[in-house]
């Protein structure tokens, strides 16, 4: 497997044209019609954000817990509820499981649209590259670098400069993902939960499930 300084680098030469070329070739627009941004059957929305989007959106809408829970992989069910380590954070769900920022009513659905994480943004597609969120769906292009996950927006016309526009936020996205795997790599360093405690390791340390590190 190559390393993901390796990996990073082929993020980093990635073609936004062809990115492009692959995303118009089958097509999207947004439908807003929310499936992405919600639970499915009993398992929460669980899209992964950077911890500076976090402070971003935190920003505008309160506390850390407000915005970002614990990614859920990784962690065990205790007594108490859930506990252990995980790596990385996910956007906040409501009691029903879905974004705290998703709202059917609102048109477009998203209130914090504007400032929306990359993964959402770049949503249905993502790249093959190690390090990065697991490709899921199919091939999009022949190398099959661009992966297009289900989604009822697939198969509508883009013009050629939103597709150019989705090819270069899924490439920072890719780079992003690279950079924050490093970081976490390089920043861990192994902490023994107790009992009932959660821990996130992120590219800046090991934090509690409120932002702080874990020496506050």
């Amino acid at each position: 497997m190559d390393s993901l300084e390796a990996e990073l680098a082929r993020a980093r030469d990635l073609d936004v044209s062809q990115l492009a070329d692959a995303i118009e070739s089958i097509g999207f627009e947004c439908t807003h019609c929310g499936a992405c941004c919600t639970a499915e059957a009993d398992d929460d929305h669980t899209a992964t954000v950077f911890p500076d989007e976090v402070r971003e959106l935190e920003s505008d809408d309160g506390e850390w817990r407000d915005v970002a829970r614990p990614m859920p992989y990784g962690l065990r069910e205790g007594p108490d509820g859930p506990e252990g380590e995980t790596f990385e954070w996910a956007l906040q769900t409501d009691a029903c499981g879905d974004c705290v920022f998703y709202d059917g009513d609102e048109s477009g659905g998203c209130t914090a649209h504007a400032d929306r994480p990359l993964i959402c943004h770049t949503y249905p597609f993502s790249v093959a590259l190690g390090g990065t969120s697991q490709p899921m769906g199919e091939a999009v292009d022949s190398e099959g670098m661009v992966r297009a996950h289900e989604c009822e927006g697939l198969g509508r016309d883009i013009s050629r400069a939103d597709a150019e526009e989705l090819a270069s936020a899924l490439k920072q996205r890719a780079v992003r993902e690279l950079v924050e795997s490093i970081g976490v790599r390089e920043e861990y360093e192994p902490v023994e939960p107790t009992d009932g405690e959660v821990i996130v390791h992120d590219s800046e340390g090991a934090k509690r499930p409120d932002g702080r590190p874990i020496e506050q």
